[in-house]
């Protein structure tokens, strides 16, 4: 048989396989019937689905118009949890603006006489959040490049650039990093080093040090001791400037380390300097507190990344310190004087209410504070007027859509932009849902279970029975929406 056109185009049509056959098919074929478009799942049927117990207030909107396209319980006051630092970036941004640097400063009282200084050498914060050991590392190298070996005066500190608070949120655990002090002079955000070892016939060797990626100077105004007891398992106490902590010795069962916060965060800083000037060979004794920052010369400034940069990391790494210090500086710029986390907030509130039209109430600049309060309708009205001025969404973390295994969706429907928020039986989102095919979305998705919430602070258990789980079912089904939202024909 001579293979034509014609044949090959009859072979195709009859949906024949090769060799072609003279005789029909033994059987006849019959025709597939087209898949029906399926609409998608109501959205009731999903909520039911998830088993989320408590509270739940949603709304996805269109991010121009501000036009809803989907909303349930969205007027509900709920805890913001996180995504309260977006209200505070822009608060932040609109008040010291993104080039804003914070500075810390080294300032002598007297000249510098071959190479002494004739006068006090003054560590003067000026309240950066991200100063760490290896900046103050670099902050003396420069002195002694600069010409100083020594000082005849005294060495001070001074922190008076913000209100020094002992904690951020009162009602949390007395040992969680994440509730640290907050002041004018912060370091390695305000949390020392905790480790310990095994040093034999039951004992254990214990360390507290300011380590960063370079050094790791051990401390002594935070001090550890080991106690034989089961609960609680950290204790804290204030001796002067130092922070006394007792650990359980039942809960030392292997080596380890983790993080505790640092409630004299001047004191911290100025033992750390001193330990890096006498690396240089800089001896400079006990720090003294100032009080009022005195006239004198600077002689070397280390200063902190860009404000958009900080809002940038505070947004991805959901830094606490970072939010209640860029909070605390915008009020003050704004002309206030603060001198809780409460009324930095609430000058915020009134910031929102006017220029983001969300009439939301805060009672701190981070969201960690049980007591915040705002609807997810309220922080997709900020969203829209923010997606306006074109600053937020770049600066917000993306959140990888997974499939139902918890692996990155290979071709993602749309790229989402947004904050997350999480605290036992509190998990939120609130950001942006960019679709290919343009439109962007603005969405919050709020979920809480306050009972549950009340009892295991009741507990004082850092890690409450059923709360990862609830978290675990809660991202669940913002995936879930996420992904209906990216291909939802609205």
């Amino acid at each position: 048989m001579r293979l034509t056109r014609r044949l090959l185009l009859t072979g195709a049509l009859a949906g024949l396989a090769w060799p072609v056959r003279a005789d029909g098919p033994v059987t006849s074929l019959r025709p597939q019937a087209r898949p029906v478009p399926q609409p998608p799942p109501r959205l009731a049927d999903l909520l039911d689905a998830a088993e989320l117990s408590g509270e739940l207030g949603l709304i996805v909107v269109d991010a121009t118009t501000g036009r809803v396209i989907e909303a349930r319980g969205s007027g509900r006051l709920m805890a913001p949890a996180s995504t309260a630092k977006t209200i505070t970036a822009l608060y932040a941004l609109a008040t010291l603006g993104p080039d804003y640097r914070f500075r810390t400063r080294l300032i002598g009282t007297g000249p510098v006489v071959d190479g002494t200084l004739q006068g006090d050498l003054i560590l003067a914060g000026g309240g950066d959040p991200v100063l760490s050991t290896d900046h103050l590392a670099g902050m003396a190298r420069s002195l002694r490049d600069g010409g100083v070996r020594s000082i005849a005066g005294a060495f001070r500190v001074w922190a008076g650039a913000l209100p020094q608070l002992f904690q951020i949120d009162p009602d949390q655990q007395v040992h969680l990093g994440y509730n640290p002090a907050i002041g004018g002079l912060n370091l390695n955000f305000n949390r020392v080093h905790f480790g310990w070892e095994p040093a034999g016939g039951g004992d254990w060797r214990v360390t507290m040090d300011a380590r960063t990626e370079l050094y790791v100077p051990a401390v002594t105004m935070a001090r550890m001791r080991i106690v034989d007891r089961d609960l609680p398992i950290y204790t804290y106490a204030a001796q002067g400037d130092t922070d006394r902590w007792t650990v359980a010795r039942s809960a030392l069962v292997e080596a380890g380390s983790r993080w505790l916060p640092v409630r004299h965060p001047a004191a911290y800083a100025a033992e750390v300097f001193a330990i890096m000037a006498a690396a240089q060979g800089i001896r400079l004794g006990q720090a003294q507190p100032l009080e009022v920052l005195p006239a004198g010369t600077m002689l070397v400034s280390h200063a902190s990344d860009r404000l958009e940069t900080l809002i940038r990391d505070m947004l991805e790494f959901s830094t606490n310190l970072t939010a209640e210090v860029l909070g605390l500086t915008a009020s003050l710029a704004r002309g206030g004087q603060p001198q809780t986390l409460a009324d930095s907030a609430a000058m915020m509130d009134i910031w929102a209410a006017e220029r983001l039209g969300a009439r939301i109430g805060f009672v701190d600049h981070s969201g960690l504070g049980d007591g915040s309060r705002a609807t997810p309708a309220q922080m997709v009205g900020a969203l829209v007027v923010a997606h306006a001025g074109g600053q937020l969404p770049g600066l917000l973390k993306t959140i990888t859509l997974l499939d139902a295994q918890g692996d990155a969706l290979p071709d993602p429907p749309a790229t989402v932009l947004a904050k997350t928020g999480t605290l036992n039986f509190v998990s939120t989102l609130a950001g942006y849902v960019r679709r290919p095919g343009g439109g962007d979305l603005a969405f919050a998705i709020y979920a809480a279970d306050p009972a549950r919430r009340a009892q295991a602070k009741a507990a004082a258990v850092e890690v409450p029975d059923g709360a990862r789980p609830w978290n675990r079912r809660a991202r669940a089904l913002q995936q879930v929406l996420l992904q209906r939202w990216a291909t939802l024909d609205d």
